[in-house]
């Protein structure tokens, strides 16, 4: 047994390492790669997956995976062996029934739509993302007619990559529990009176800016010695390895504390990543599901960021480099960073209207998969759920359909972003029981706890477990939605003084 085992990790760290090198091509491509250089990116990195997808699926390695899967029951369950076994397992039944050569055309296809994408935001126009949006749901539709294996839902397959475990039936009993709540306490806030957003607004200088932006990164846990923080259209964060965690943010006109959040929601993501165990290296087994990871960023974002707790410590800063808080009380800049007001932007949007700008692109996706929308419809139909869930119009395509990078990949991503702030909840409830100091803690500018507590209960494993296996370790119950409203009703029905 050992023997095999040693086999598997050989041919993992493979896999690992070419994976690799695709992740460093698309981060260049998302930050320095010259616009020119596309054509020969999407050729090389439909080499690089068409290379990992053989190995992903070379006939030996699924016999050695298949013989050592019949022996789990041998294993602890939550050791890394078992995991390394069960997890591969997994992810192979589902990359061998895609060909070699359909999954580099839909890489190389992905990698030209990137491009236009951008384009099409610089210039406002879907109708230059549209032909390359309808190419690569073509191929989703031939990948999910490969994977689905019975499924009720040609989508269950494409949310499986990133969710496994999760079928969009559950998903969709979970958010439609919500999306009255969701409504119902928008409306509320509406009508009673509203926040003062103005000390948030001002010019910046992008230096101040991403030096605070650093400071609060490192503050929090991200090590720089093996990671770096860089600008991008949209944020993202880029890992390798424990070793090598890359995360951007973007400027936003007038609108610095954009990019403090969205640095603090990458540097989420990245925390996770540098504490995943150093004995999952070159196992494919840091590579987390979705909602885990969204769990972490939205932690970091919607939870600590947004505190009072956190600027307790970190505003004196703030005023220091952006003259005009000088005279802001911090009571007043926490209302406005917390200000709930419906909009046409998902990553500005307040904690209370995310969820809604989440179930709108989840049921667009789901319905593109099952044949109820075609790709030239969607900016009209999205208009129409932004009217519908948030009370407004976008004005354009760069504000609408074109404002998220995502529908330039496979589909079935967007669930996880509530799917993880859902948890995100849970977890936190958790956390305050354990330490009930973190409150003074992070008013202290004292993050080393909550890092730990994160770093052992989630950061760890890595990928091991699935959503809702992590969330039965973590927290010792079932993912539920029920925390996540009373948390979002607390903590906004104080600030607006509802009853």
């Amino acid at each position: 047994m050992e023997e095999k085992l040693a086999q598997l990790k050989q041919h993992l760290a493979r896999i690992e390492d070419i994976e690799g090198a695709w992740r460093l091509m698309v981060w260049d491509m998302q930050t320095y790669m010259p616009s020119g250089a596309t054509q020969t990116r999407a050729d090389q990195i439909a080499t690089v997956k068409g290379l990992a997808h053989e190995m992903r699926t070379n006939e030996d390695f699924g016999r050695l995976l298949e013989e050592l899967n019949s022996h789990l029951d041998e294993f602890d369950f939550d050791s890394d062996d078992a995991s390394m076994i069960r997890v591969n397992w997994r992810k192979y039944q589902w990359f061998v029934k895609i060909p070699t050569h359909l999954w580099a055309a839909f890489s190389q296809a992905s990698t030209l739509a990137h491009e236009a994408w951008k384009e099409a935001r610089e210039r406002d126009t879907f109708q230059i993302f549209r032909p390359h949006l309808e190419m690569l749901l073509e191929f989703q539709l031939e990948l999910a007619e490969l994977l689905r294996d019975g499924a009720e839902n040609p989508y269950d397959p494409l949310i499986q990559y990133y969710e496994p475990g999760m079928i969009s039936k559950e998903i969709d009993l979970l958010f439609t529990t919500i999306k009255p709540q969701l409504i119902e306490l928008t409306r509320s806030i509406s009508e009673v009176e509203q926040v003062d957003e103005s000390p948030i607004l001002g010019a910046f200088s992008g230096d101040d800016l991403l030096e605070m932006s650093r400071l609060m990164a490192e503050k929090l846990g991200y090590d720089f010695v093996r990671g770096r923080l860089d600008l991008t259209v949209h944020p993202f964060t880029m890992g390798n390895s424990f070793r090598d965690v890359r995360i951007t943010t973007r400027f936003q006109d007038d609108y610095p504390i954009f990019t403090i959040l969205a640095s603090i929601h990458e540097a989420g993501h990245a925390i996770h990543r540098q504490q995943c165990s150093p004995t999952q290296y070159r196992t494919l087994l840091s590579q987390y599901t979705m909602g885990i990871g969204e769990s972490q960023s939205r932690t970091y974002e919607m939870i600590i960021g947004r505190s009072r707790d956190f600027w307790a410590h970190f505003y004196p800063q703030m005023q220091k480099i952006f003259p005009w808080l000088e005279n802001v009380e911090m009571e007043g800049f926490y209302r406005a960073i917390n200000k709930v007001e419906p909009g046409l932007i998902r990553v500005m949007a307040d904690p209370v209207t995310y969820g809604l700008h989440i179930m709108l692109r989840f049921e667009l996706e789901n319905e593109m998969i099952n044949g109820k929308v075609e790709v030239g419809d969607l900016p009209e139909i999205w208009n129409t759920k932004m009217k519908e869930y948030l009370g407004v119009v976008p004005p354009n395509d760069t504000q609408g359909v074109l404002q998220d990078v995502h529908w330039t990949d496979m589909m079935g991503y967007f669930p996880s972003y509530l799917l993880g702030s859902i948890f995100a909840v849970q977890l936190w409830y958790k956390l305050l029981e354990d330490i009930p100091e973190t409150h003074e803690d992070m008013a202290a500018g004292e993050y080393r706890k909550i890092t730990e507590w994160l770093g052992k209960r989630v950061h760890t494993h890595g990928g091991k477990y699935t959503l809702p296996e992590m969330a039965e370790r973590a927290v010792g119950e079932d993912l539920s939605s029920k925390p996540y409203i009373d948390y979002l009703k607390m903590k906004y029905g104080e600030i607006y003084g509802l009853g």
